[in-house]
């Protein structure tokens, strides 16, 4: 089902055209109602009648957390309290949570966008929708909710937490379509067969994941243990929240909002834009929001864009998957590694269950890289014999990989913790 066919299939010189006419809209507005913004534009000598092309938006300077976090909480809004219906937040664990607002359009605007983007992934009005993200500042829960009400799904507001009550309304309602984080989804399956549900016997059939990175491998297993398509979806508070893009049915990238955002992938280290194609830092700038434009946010996340038509019909961009973020690579004795790649190995491993652990240690001044896995049942090492065979199994197969040796530690299934939220799974106890 394609939400919005004027402009998911348009042809790349209307939307081009869309797109620079919303640009200098959002310039000339930030410009002129933001003095941060105005006194970060003059000293790059740009005024916003020097944005004449697209191409000029690498004139423009680039928008970090820190410029968020040190305008907090109103700073960056371009309207007064009193046009505002509403706020979200980042969470704050860095520091001071992002700000974000919204007028009344621009909750039109992300409750639209997010109908499209959940009609990507298969939702229609026959759905049952459960909602599993958290209500409250978090931008996932209520993002979705009025997508998901836009698109004529019938929505289950449960909220994270309280799995067996999860289950029980899976039941009950006839769930069709999950949402949630899919850590949170491994949760569910994994509380389910502990409860004797046959996953089987649920009506679900689709499950729109998103909140944190996750790797092919970890999409098989929740397929597999739930019986589902999970698409993967993207979306940031500094940006909009869930509704940026999404993956449609045949799950070979995500679909941009490209009517309302333009985005650019840089080199992280130089800021050098970079090719569609190349793999880099994604960078967005919102066209239509008014409450609280961003221009040239970067988001830390890693990927790559494509502007190839999909076989789905549609024409705009796609992102790949998120591999990675760049304050989540980790540099050990001088080696890159990103825990992606370390997931990626481990679900490949049989007897090995979707949740593990990484701890970076210091020891005699050299890094040391632990990762603790979880087994998906104690009957596996019997006989005991087999810990030290699979323990070697991972720490080469890690090893082929990441090109430096790591120490294996195997818990028992149940071990580690358990989030309904996003899952925190590396630990750098150099800090």
């Amino acid at each position: 089902m394609i939400w919005d066919k004027e402009h998911e299939c348009i042809s790349r010189s209307k939307l081009e055209q869309i797109q620079l006419d919303r640009l200098k809209w959002t310039v000339q507005r930030i410009y002129t109602k933001v003095p941060h913004y105005r006194a970060k534009f003059e000293q790059r000598g740009v005024i916003p009648e020097s944005v004449k092309t697209l191409g000029d938006l690498r004139k423009l300077p680039f928008t970090t957390k820190d410029d968020l976090r040190d305008n907090y909480p109103f700073g960056l809004f371009t309207v007064p309290n009193r046009d505002l219906v509403r706020v979200h937040a980042s969470s704050g664990t860095t520091g001071r949570p992002v700000v974000v607002g919204y007028t009344q359009n621009d909750l039109n605007t992300w409750t639209d966008l997010t109908a499209r983007m959940v009609s990507l992934a298969g939702v229609t009005a026959d759905d049952v929708a459960q909602i599993a993200f958290n209500y409250g500042l978090f931008t996932g829960g209520f993002g979705l909710h009025y997508g998901l009400e836009k698109a004529g799904a019938l929505v289950v507001p449960v909220s994270g937490g309280n799995t067996e009550r999860q289950l029980m309304l899976m039941q009950d309602f006839g769930t069709t379509a999950l949402i949630s984080t899919p850590s949170y989804a491994l949760y569910i399956a994994e509380v389910a067969e502990n409860m004797g549900i046959k996953l089987s016997s649920l009506k679900l059939r689709l499950g729109l994941f998103g909140g944190e990175p996750w790797t092919e491998e970890m999409r098989k297993e929740i397929e597999t243990r739930l019986n589902i398509i999970a698409t993967d979806n993207y979306g940031l508070s500094e940006v909009m929240g869930p509704g940026v893009s999404g993956e449609c049915f045949f799950r070979n990238g995500h679909h941009i909002a490209e009517d309302h955002f333009i985005v650019e992938t840089i080199d992280p280290e130089t800021g050098e834009v970079l090719e569609p194609g190349e793999e880099g830092e994604l960078v967005f700038t919102s066209l239509t929001k008014e409450a609280f434009p961003v221009i040239r946010f970067r988001t830390k996340d890693i990927s790559r864009i494509t502007q190839d038509k999909c076989a789905c019909g549609r024409t705009t961009a796609r992102m790949r998957k998120i591999t990675g973020r760049t304050d989540d690579m980790l540099i050990i004795r001088g080696v890159n590694v990103f825990p992606s790649q370390i997931e990626s190995v481990l679900m490949g491993i049989e007897g090995i269950g979707p949740y593990y652990q990484i701890n970076v240690y210091r020891k005699d001044y050299l890094d040391q890289l632990e990762v603790v896995v979880e087994l998906i049942s104690p009957d596996v090492l019997e006989p005991y014999s087999r810990l030290e065979e699979l323990e070697g199994t991972i720490q080469h197969k890690l090893y082929s990989v990441l090109s430096i040796n790591a120490r294996i530690k195997i818990v028992q299934p149940g071990t580690l913790e358990r989030t309904t939220g996003k899952a925190k799974r590396v630990f750098d106890h150099r800090q």
